[in-house]
């Protein structure tokens, strides 16, 4: 290696370096490869090498490509800053609509009993898992985000803000996600602790972007958990009952004739099949 070019590299390191403390200094911890470019005056080479040397000392993540998280000294021994404070601005470089879901939402409006194992986040693309420091970032896709966006509220966080799936569209959410919400037990403990904060009205209103069966199931167990209340203007979706099919509480359960369980109740209220009674995780 000549010289010149080594002391190229280690003024693009230095550069890259210092503009990641300026980005720190103005509040900011993320950026794009454009960005930094056109900020240093430097080539993709030249930016590639300084940022695989910040990244190998730890100062920098790189969750998809071209963009890029710093990693503030108090968050060095966890990898990464928590993905709430980069997904907003990794979503917008990505040009997806998005909010923060399931349990994770969940979480944050305060159902404590069993924290998100994974940062969720709901957008219109399949997105492989993201590693992000100790942190996971799991996608659930979902195709059409117009008929709930009167469902996904801003947060603030340390960096900004966030969006974040409201009470209603959360459980909503974890019914429809059965596997992604940790099954049946977990979701029935996570309603334990939204149902109380639900707004009949708002339910109703996301419901008409839900499939029948899920309002179906959702019904049910707010109804069985003690919150009838929170789900009585669900039933709009089922008002012609003789004409609503029957929806197996737990699909599961019934996937193969030869094992399923016997049917334990058949819910004529929410034309639901129960053949296993759910009850709260402990």
């Amino acid at each position: 290696m000549s010289g010149e070019t080594q002391t190229s590299e280690l003024t693009s390191r230095a550069s890259l370096a210092s503009y990641l403390l300026q980005l720190q200094s103005a509040g900011r911890l993320t950026f794009t490869r454009e960005e930094a470019q056109a900020a240093l005056g430097i080539g993709q080479g030249a930016f590639l090498d300084a940022a695989e040397r910040l990244q190998r000392r730890h100062l920098l993540v790189t969750p998809r490509r071209g963009f890029y998280v710093v990693v503030p000294p108090s968050y060095l021994a966890q990898g990464a800053p928590p993905p709430s404070w980069f997904i907003d601005a990794m979503m917008e470089r990505e040009n997806r609509p998005y909010y923060v879901g399931l349990l994770k939402a969940a979480e944050l409006h305060g159902a404590s009993h069993q924290a998100a194992m994974a940062f969720q986040v709901v957008t219109d693309k399949t997105i492989p898992e993201i590693r992000a420091g100790r942190s996971l970032i799991a996608f659930i896709y979902r195709k059409d985000f117009q008929e709930i966006e009167s469902g996904i509220e801003k947060r603030k966080v340390d960096t900004g803000w966030m969006k974040l799936a409201s009470v209603e569209l959360t459980a909503l959410d974890i019914v429809r996600y059965p596997r992604a919400a940790g099954g049946l037990g977990n979701i029935v403990t996570v309603l334990a602790d939204l149902a109380p904060k639900i707004d009949a009205l708002r339910l109703r209103v996301l419901a008409d972007g839900f499939e029948r069966s899920v309002v179906q199931r959702l019904g049910f167990l707010l109804t069985h958990s003690g919150h009838a209340d929170r789900a009585e203007l669900l039933k709009d979706r089922i008002r012609d009952g003789s004409q609503v099919p029957w929806v197996e509480l737990d699909p599961r359960e019934a996937s193969d004739p030869d094992f399923a369980p016997d049917i334990v109740e058949r819910n004529k209220d929410w034309r639901v099949i129960v053949r296993t009674m759910p009850e709260a995780d402990t």
